[in-house]
């Protein structure tokens, strides 16, 4: 691996640290984007029932503020309890604005190594090409720095396509389950405004 580097030359460095952020924001959006710990399945009904059984307390707003985004979601929705639908929806909705948004955290950055890591690729092939022409002269080139030329340039542009396949792979799918984890809790936190105002049993 070292004689890989070796002879990529200097352009290699900056897709090396490309995907080590890469890797280290993979495994992050892995462990917390799970859907245990984002929109946990059974939380909405132990909600209603302790809603029935004991009405809306300030210990349980915290409690529930502090087990999940959804149950951030749903407390900021019980806050309003007493209000009508519509500012209970608009309470929901503020708080879903920003529960969504620390969602999508590090997915900006996982995006912009994916679609620049071609470019520093391309970046190293064209240092390559470079130095294959600067080692050209009138009475020939020297074959150690051709044969380095063309290193740099097909490691730099093969180790560029590595690092942002992966990168765009989980870029979609993290964005996929993002806007499904959304959709799920947008409808939960529905449930909850229509249980509330007598609209569903």
């Amino acid at each position: 691996m070292l004689a890989i580097i070796e002879a990529a030359g200097w352009p290699i460095w900056p897709l090396i640290l490309a995907s080590v952020l890469a890797l280290a924001i993979i495994i992050e959006r892995l462990y917390s984007l799970r859907v245990s710990e984002i929109s946990p399945p059974a939380l909405l009904g132990s909600v209603i029932k302790e809603l029935r059984a004991h009405g809306v307390s300030d210990d349980m707003l915290a409690k529930l503020s502090a087990d999940s985004p959804l149950g951030q979601i749903l407390a900021a929705g019980l806050r309003n309890v007493k209000s009508s639908r519509e500012v209970m929806k608009e309470a929901i909705e503020e708080t879903g604005r920003a529960v969504v948004h620390d969602l999508e955290r590090f997915l900006t950055s996982l995006g912009t190594i994916a679609a620049i890591a071609p470019l520093l690729g391309l970046l190293g092939t064209v240092v390559g090409m470079i130095e294959i022409f600067g080692s050209q002269t009138p009475t020939g080139g020297n074959p150690a720095v051709l044969a380095h030329g063309i290193s740099v340039a097909l490691y730099n542009t093969a180790f560029g396509l590595i690092v942002a396949i992966p990168a765009m792979i989980f870029y979609r799918f993290f964005r996929a389950r993002v806007d499904s984890l959304t959709v799920d809790m947008e409808q939960q936190a529905i449930k909850l405004v229509e249980i509330v105002h007598g609209e569903r049993s």
